[in-house]
């Protein structure tokens, strides 16, 4: 069988790459369901995976626990895969509020959203990749495993055109429009087709292009791509696949059958709530259903169609909805595709709480009479369901979590940089001097004007959103240039903020949970951890390690814990980095090995569009 993937790298796998990518390859070759590489920071876990996927030869699903991860990962497997189509699939809210009772105050809050369309635009390349071809790789949060439609609808309803192939001008804006493309007159954004005299101009959802295509009488006798900026030719077609620019597609029929089952359900739970005496609960059902029915018959679209999905999807109730994994291609009834959790200590809890958070809050909206039961199949997948969905799984991380250790086959530990980087020396200081009257943002300040007089970057660690942010303005008036990046901050700003952090168009970046995993960041030289005794979630020993990882990618990092005592996080954390380093400096002193900085690019981690 021919290799799918093509992977492109000046690099060679060296440290403990090679071990680390024979035992894995085999690993799954001999059909384990779980692998655990762990392997410390800097020390290419993404190299090492991309040999991997090279050699299995399948799509690949790649799970990162932020969008700031996922971007980045992104662009690194862009890099080492240039000629296969490698996508970016995340939430595509800037801003969500979820619908929700408050029956303490009686206070019911409408679903808000603001969706980024260029994540959506990256959300539909990925689903139209997955069912075109099989060469694709998708990196993803952990909102893949949510509802996403039904994928045969999906692909049934794609538009096959072809140059020569009979058309009627009528049926194309039809077949168009019946699809949920809308029709423009105007400029034409993506998901919209306009029409002028037999001429077709039709902008699909998942990329930054035009199609033409020109009628001669009822035949197709041009298809053409156009720049959407310059509007110039761009090549002649011979076929053009379109597909739908909404991943929930229902006909008419469709349409028409969950109308009766929504009014069946609707009848059903109102006798409950009649008899139960519930009569404010039964009228508010009955008006805002009933109004939502009226708008699936006139527009086939309603505010939060999403909770009537079982009924417009054919599903039984409690019934697996179809997530992004759906979309993924099965063989012989099993996943026929390889996934990867990057760094899973904090994914896979990730994907087992998002199940009860979201079924607690929808619980509630059902009780009072603001939604009818089945809003609950409209829900991410279980964790058994997403485990009965994905195959063969490998997680990276440099800190295995309590279900990698239990469940992994096999445990592949990479703790050799081929750079030669050693882990850094840790120093603890206190968090305030009371003997100099000193505190740990004086100390902190000290050492960030250091670094900065040499060019170099610094990461803080703080305990809150608010601290993070206060801090950044403390800074700003003492004349240092920093910035914040916490979850609140947009998809895009984030990336864009790393790319400036890297850049050198500020000094130090302080954060909270977003600077502990993965983040690739060569110029950083100190990491400092405020508050590091605060035992707890965010200083663990897995969230301190983490932490401290972000300064092994520079050969002058150092690691500051501000601390007045050493708790049992922080002397396990010191512990395990020292026999890191240990292993590291026999291996460099017998290899000759002289350490270096990772040499990494600067550049974009997402390809933002013309819109």
């Amino acid at each position: 069988m021919s290799k799918i993937f093509k992977l492109k790298s000046n690099f060679k796998p060296a440290g403990d790459q090679p071990e680390a990518i024979k035992k894995l390859v085999l690993g799954l070759k001999k059909g384990f369901n779980y692998q655990t590489l762990l392997g410390v920071t800097g020390s290419g876990k993404t190299f090492t995976v991309a040999n991997v996927i090279k050699e299995f030869n399948k799509p690949v699903l790649v799970m990162a626990p932020n969008k700031a991860l996922a971007a980045q990962l992104y662009r690194e497997y862009k890099n080492f895969f240039p000629e296969n189509a490698v996508h970016y699939f995340v939430s595509y809210y800037d801003y969500y509020q979820p619908e929700a009772y408050l029956p303490i105050t009686d206070t019911y809050i409408d679903k808000e959203a603001m969706i980024n369309q260029e994540i959506d635009r990256l959300r539909h390349g990925a689903t139209s990749a997955l069912v075109s071809r099989r060469d694709v790789i998708i990196v993803a949060s952990v909102s893949c495993i949510y509802n996403l439609g039904v994928p045969s609808s999906y692909l049934e309803a794609k538009l096959v055109l072809e140059k020569g192939k009979v058309m009627v001008r009528v049926d194309l804006i039809k077949q168009l429009i019946k699809i949920q493309f809308e029709r423009t007159s105007g400029e034409i954004e993506r998901g919209q087709f306009r029409v002028r005299g037999d001429i077709f101009e039709i902008r699909p959802k998942s990329e930054n292009i035009i199609y033409r295509l020109e009628l001669n009488g009822q035949t197709i006798s041009d298809l053409c791509i156009i720049d959407n900026t310059t509007k110039n030719i761009i090549g002649d077609l011979e076929e053009i696949v379109i597909f739908p620019p909404k991943h929930f597609v229902s006909t008419a029929p469709q349409i028409e059958a969950a109308i009766k089952n929504i009014q069946e359900e609707l009848k059903e739970r109102l006798a409950y709530f009649k008899k139960a005496g519930l009569l404010l609960e039964a009228e508010r059902l009955e008006r805002r259903t009933r109004y939502d029915l009226e708008m699936l018959r006139t527009l086939g679209y309603c505010h939060g169609i999403e909770n009537y999905s079982r009924h417009l999807t054919g599903k039984l109730a409690g019934e697996a909805p179809d997530a992004l994994l759906a979309y993924f291609p099965w063989k012989d009834g099993q996943p026929d595709f390889l996934t990867i959790i990057d760094e899973s200590h904090i994914g896979v809890p990730q994907i087992r709480g998002m199940y009860n958070g979201d079924q607690a809050r929808k619980k509630t909206l059902i009780q009072y009479g603001w939604r009818l039961p089945s809003a609950l199949d409209n829900r991410p997948l279980k964790f058994n369901e997403f485990e009965a969905r994905v195959g063969q799984m490998i997680f990276t991380t440099a800190t295995p979590g309590e279900f990698e250790l239990k469940h992994s086959q096999q445990i592949v530990e990479q703790v050799i940089r081929p750079t030669g980087l050693v882990d850094p020396e840790i120093e603890v200081r206190p968090v305030f001097n009371k003997k100099e009257n000193y505190s740990q943002i004086n100390d902190v300040m000290a050492e960030i004007k250091k670094i900065a007089a040499l060019g170099e970057r610094a990461i803080i660690n703080t305990l809150t959103k608010k601290q993070a942010e206060d801090l950044n303005t403390y800074f700003g008036g003492q004349g240092l240039k920093s910035n914040y990046l916490h979850s609140d901050i947009k998809t895009f700003e984030r990336t864009e903020i790393l790319k400036n952090f890297r850049e050198g168009k500020f000094d130090v970046l302080i954060g909270v949970n977003l600077l502990r995993e993965g983040l690739d960041l060569p110029e950083v030289t100190l990491v400092a951890i405020l508050d590091a005794d605060r035992e707890g979630f965010l200083r663990s020993e897995t969230s301190l390690m983490q932490i401290m990882g972000r300064a092994a990618r520079n050969v002058k990092g150092k690691i500051i814990l501000y601390a007045d005592k050493k708790t049992a996080s922080i002397k396990k954390a010191i512990k395990e980095a020292e026999r890191r380093r240990v292993k590291q400096l026999e291996y460099n002193k017998k290899h000759k090995i002289t350490p270096k900085n990772i040499d990494k690019k600067i550049e974009n981690f997402l390809d933002a569009a013309e819109k």
